[in-house]
């Protein structure tokens, strides 16, 4: 049996969708501790917790979905977690990616077996080449090239997976507000300068990033903030980010006459 321990956005959904459909639901551990599930997830009683995924049969873990860092805490530990409060302050104190590959290492040490989520869902990983009706510019082309340089520099400190790139200078980095927060300030900055249509929203995993978990994924309401800063279009990198509802959201950037180029590495 696969445990999902389920974050926020859509992807969750679909990976529990796809599990089910094939036969075998997960059993669902949601970090948000207002959501009805049979378990939650708070590093204070981890330790039981994984003990209660063993009861229960369970040998794989599936972690999908956005986290909110700024909510994980440790509050006082359980018995069962004390052993596993020197791995869990390693995890606190790291950058998003090194803190997923820590709590990664952890459970596997504990004896579970980490599933992605590209892996259970193969489908979400598109191809390479242009998705949309809109086809990149060699302009687009050329900010697209400077975003994958701007995020090699940046995924070196473990900062964001995102950037909005527009006549090659770098108008926003994504941090640790996220991605929504990243294109309205893009938004913002563009509208202030009265710019028309351009520029690109970039979007790739970091240099070494842990593909277990944390892949980056795009969204329908990726597609429409990029929309409404009134950027060119959206540019991943092949085999290394998520596209989900991909019909409806390249149907928004079809009817903004923007575009979705999946670009090789």
């Amino acid at each position: 049996m696969l445990a999902l321990i389920k974050g926020s956005g859509r992807l969750p959904e679909l990976v529990a969708q796809r599990l089910t459909e094939q036969g075998k639901p997960p059993l669902i551990c949601a970090i948000d501790p207002a959501e009805a599930a049979p378990h939650h997830v708070s590093l204070g009683t981890l330790g039981t917790l994984l003990g209660h995924l063993r009861e229960a049969g369970v040998t794989e873990i599936c972690m999908a979905g956005a986290i909110d860092r700024t909510k994980l805490v440790m509050g006082a530990p359980d018995a069962a977690t004390q052993p596993l409060v020197p791995a869990l302050t390693r995890a606190l104190r790291a950058g998003d990616g090194q803190a997923l590959a820590h709590l990664h290492d952890l459970f596997e040490q504990q004896g579970f077996v980490i599933r992605a989520a590209q892996e259970i869902c193969p489908d979400l990983l598109p191809s390479a080449g242009v998705l949309s009706v809109a086809a990149p510019s060699k302009a687009n082309q050329d900010d697209a090239a400077k975003a994958a340089q701007v995020l090699s520099i940046l995924g070196q400190a473990d900062i964001g997976q995102a950037c909005v790139v527009e006549q090659g200078q770098v108008l926003a980095v994504e941090t640790l507000p996220g991605t929504d927060d990243m294109l309205a300030q893009a938004a913002r900055f563009r509208a202030a300068q009265g710019w028309g249509q351009g520029g690109v929203f970039f979007k790739a995993p970091k240099p070494g990033q842990d593909m277990r978990s944390d892949l980056p994924t795009i969204g329908i309401q990726t597609a429409r903030a990029v929309v409404q800063a009134r950027l060119a279009g959206i540019v991943i990198e092949a085999g290394g980010v998520m596209v989900l509802d991909r019909e409806t959201l390249t149907d928004i950037l079809d009817a903004a006459g923007a575009f979705l180029w999946v670009r090789d590495r």
